[in-house]
């Protein structure tokens, strides 16, 4: 390393002092991290997937433990930019009285503390576990609303189009669908947004895991969209299908919920089978990395 280089880097703090800081951090984190948690912990929570993902990513943290062997810590006080901008959506987050810019702020403060100690090198090596974390943040609830909203009314469309072939005939108005017995109501809890961010989560998981290309595992996570929504209005025809053949409290309790489990297995196995597909038109082998 260049002389002045070497002036413009900070040097390599005792891990004493790296420790005392990480605890100042976590003391100032605590409240983000518990309010965090009970969020995840909710009944019908539609983030409940954010338990998964801090496990996920310190499992790659330890795949990766070689390469942090092979690398030489390069400090650079370019880490307190990220701690400055971080501290500040902090800052900001509680005079704002919100929770998003908190939780936020935590991920920006840990990246700053990787390049202020470490370097870029030990950054760009986590660079993807640092950046699957971002899933275990709730969505802020403006675009939480602007997301739901529509799989309501693509859920409903398409349930409401596929019930007349199986001889249920269907009145739908918005998300409510008017069956000869009863209506149904595809409520937010119903859009689909749960299982959506659930398996993107996994796909993201999946693709690391049995997928090399970056380009398939975009696919993986993309696709993953249209299969959440078709399984979930699979769901509806099938609640539909249920009320009308059988008994209209069929749409709640157990059968709804066992409904919910079984699609989403559903969406997993046309995961898998969608990656096959690939892998059987674009083999792995034929193709640089």
């Amino acid at each position: 390393m260049p002389a002045a280089e070497r002036a413009s880097s900070p040097a390599l703090s005792p891990w004493w002092q790296i420790a005392a800081i990480a605890g100042l951090l976590l003391w100032l984190y605590i409240p983000v991290l518990v309010r965090l948690v009970a969020q995840w912990s909710e009944p019908d929570s539609d983030f409940s997937h954010g338990f998964l993902v801090p496990f996920f990513s310190a499992f790659v943290i330890w795949q990766e433990r070689s390469r942090f062997a092979s690398l030489k810590p390069q400090p650079s006080w370019w880490g307190l930019v990220f701690l400055g901008f971080g501290m500040c959506l902090l800052i900001i987050g509680q005079f704002g009285a919100d929770i998003f810019l908190p939780r936020l702020s935590m991920l920006i403060v840990l990246a700053g503390l990787i390049v202020l100690f470490f370097g870029w090198n030990f950054f760009r090596v986590l660079l993807f576990p640092w950046a699957f974390l971002f899933l275990m943040i709730p969505i802020p609830a403006i675009i939480y609303n602007q997301i739901t909203f529509p799989l309501q009314l693509v859920t409903s469309k398409v349930a409401s189009t596929i019930l007349p072939w199986m001889g249920v005939p269907v009145f739908r108005e918005g998300n409510i669908i008017s069956l000869p017995v009863m209506q149904l109501e595809v409520a937010k809890a119903c859009s689909g947004i749960r299982s959506l961010m659930s398996l993107a989560t996994l796909a993201v998981i999946y693709g690391y895991l049995m997928e090399r290309r970056i380009a398939v595992r975009i696919l993986l996570v993309a696709a993953s969209v249209p299969i959440a929504v078709s399984a979930n209005s699979l769901r509806i025809v099938g609640t539909g299908l249920l009320v009308q053949y059988w008994d209209p409290k069929r749409a709640e309790g157990f059968f709804h919920e066992f409904q919910g489990w079984l699609m989403f297995v559903a969406s997993l196995l046309m995961l898998y089978l969608l990656h096959r597909i690939v892998r059987l038109l674009w083999p792995e082998e034929d193709t640089e990395l």
